[in-house]
């Protein structure tokens, strides 16, 4: 069942509206008792409340085609009457093959706009199934409803920050309206993809490069809405789009390599600079307990030499404590004293 048309709607309008006649016999108030008045007028009263609220309703029916003009009611002329016959008398004259030219079928997925002597047929859009058409007097549009994709072909842009870049998309929209799509626009699919490719320059230009590398999701859908909206009136439902690759020059790319390689440069050194740290304060904490106690260090030397001899090396480095060396030393630097006391009094002596 298809949508009433405007001719329709006013006819209903006027049909309901206030004043006109019903066809019940009225009751004059003259005649009436003084209660029998009072309970009429009430009753009329609340007659023009239904009246009032039923033209309101009416009033507020959504337009079939949201409001576009159309001259589908419009009176035939002569001319048209005069074709239109002829049309008839020749499908007659050439049946039963004119069979296979006045019926036409389309998919679950399509619908047909028909368009008699340049006119739009009353009734909207055919489909699916089977519908009639006249020869040499009709002309229809099949239109698909499936979900159609395009790729937008790459966009050079320029960012908030000045920085070119080379954008590409896909875009997903579908058929929401196949009136609009035949009659308010030349070629649909042509218009959404120009369209498309504009508004993501204009959307791509208020963005910074962070944004753009970051934030793709949020683009996208600033980027749905807007085309949605603008391609509203035509019929065409935007159902998604996706951004698909940014590339960045060459030059950048380095730029942007080198500036990530220092960061992680200098992230390590602070790192090893943090270990050393620790270490360190962990050293002087061990160095603190083992010079609590003298075993300790000889039980640590021993742990030192059994990991040594683990590893099947052939140097074996036997550290001595220092306090073994001590009188070594002090005799060393006694003797080295007196040497030079000497060295010193023989010089005095050659010198006199």
């Amino acid at each position: 069942m298809h949508p009433a048309s405007p001719h329709q709607h006013r006819t209903r309008l006027n049909i309901n509206a206030p004043g006109t006649g019903t066809g019940q016999t009225q009751t004059t108030p003259d005649t009436l008792s003084p209660q029998q008045q009072q309970q009429h007028h009430h009753q009329h009263h609340h007659h023009g409340q239904q009246q009032q609220q039923h033209t309101v309703q009416i009033s507020s029916t959504t337009h079939p085609y949201q409001g576009l003009k159309t001259s589908e009611n419009d009176e035939m002329g002569c001319v048209e009457l005069l074709a239109t016959a002829i049309s008839v008398l020749i499908m007659i004259l050439t049946f039963p093959f004119s069979v296979f030219i006045c019926f036409k079928v389309v998919s679950e997925y399509e619908r047909a706009v028909i368009f008699r002597m340049g006119r739009l047929r009353s009734g909207g859009a055919r489909g699916p199934g089977v519908f009639f058409v006249l020869p040499c007097v009709d002309d229809y549009y099949p239109v698909d409803l499936r979900t159609v994709s395009f790729d937008v072909p790459p966009q050079e842009v320029l960012s908030k920050d000045s920085v070119t870049v080379t954008v590409d998309a896909v875009v997903y929209y579908r058929i929401s309206d196949p009136l609009k799509a035949v009659i308010q626009v030349s070629n649909y699919s042509h218009s959404t993809r120009l369209l498309a490719a504009t508004t993501l320059r204009n959307v791509l230009g208020t963005r910074n490069l962070s944004e753009l590398l970051t934030e793709r999701e949020t683009i996208s859908h600033t980027m749905q809405m807007s085309l949605d909206e603008a391609t509203d009136p035509w019929g065409v439902k935007v159902e998604r789009v996706e951004i698909k690759d940014v590339s960045l020059p060459t030059a950048l790319q380095r730029a942007m390599a080198a500036e990530a390689e220092a960061a992680r440069e200098a992230r390590a050194k602070v790192i090893a600079a943090e270990g050393e740290m620790k270490s360190s304060r962990a050293l002087k904490e061990a160095s603190e307990i083992i010079s609590a106690s003298p075993s300790a260090l000889q039980l640590r030397y021993l742990q030192t030499l059994s990991s040594i001899s683990a590893e099947k090396n052939s140097t074996i480095i036997f550290p001595l404590p220092m306090e073994l060396l001590t009188p070594f030393l002090n005799s060393s630097n006694q003797l080295a004293a007196n040497a030079h006391a000497q060295l010193h009094r023989h010089q005095h002596q050659h010198h006199q």
